[in-house]
């Protein structure tokens, strides 16, 4: 019998997969416990508009990363923080104040666990990367200068 999978079960498959399967299995196991559906006409349907709209928010998604990693690419975010006399900052710059930055200075919303910089505890010009999506990156300079 073709069932449609409406959770994860250990040894058969994942949710949403169509697997085939002995009747006795799906309708004393399966079935009660609603891990699995029949594979009739209406769920094959909905499989397939699951599939599809997984499909498209996946495109969607790089899309809009490749369009934000184009604009990011290659830009220089400023940053004003305190110093010492030695030009010693007072901390350092983080991966949070470059992404606040980023957001008010290009209109750019990123994750702060998503950008890698080095440790910033001087004024300078440093290069940072960010990972948009997987595969999606790009590499902007952050400006740490002095108030």
């Amino acid at each position: 019998m073709k069932v449609v999978l409406t959770q994860d079960v250990k040894s058969l498959g994942k949710k949403g997969e169509m697997v085939n399967v002995a009747d006795g299995h799906a309708r004393n196991f399966l079935f009660p416990r609603k891990l699995a559906v029949e594979a009739n006409a209406q769920a094959m349907a909905e499989l397939k508009n699951r599939e599809n709209a997984a499909r498209h928010k996946l495109e969607t998604e790089t899309a809009e990363a490749k369009q934000a990693a184009s604009l990011l690419e290659g830009q220089t975010v400023k940053l004003i923080a305190k110093a010492g006399s030695q030009g010693r900052l007072f901390g350092s710059v983080t991966a949070k104040e470059v992404a606040e930055a980023l957001h008010k200075s290009l209109g750019v919303e990123v994750d702060r666990r998503k950008i890698t910089i080095e440790d910033i505890k001087n004024f300078g010009t440093y290069p940072a990367e960010i990972k948009m999506y997987k595969g999606i990156s790009a590499k902007f300079y952050v400006l740490v200068a002095g108030e």
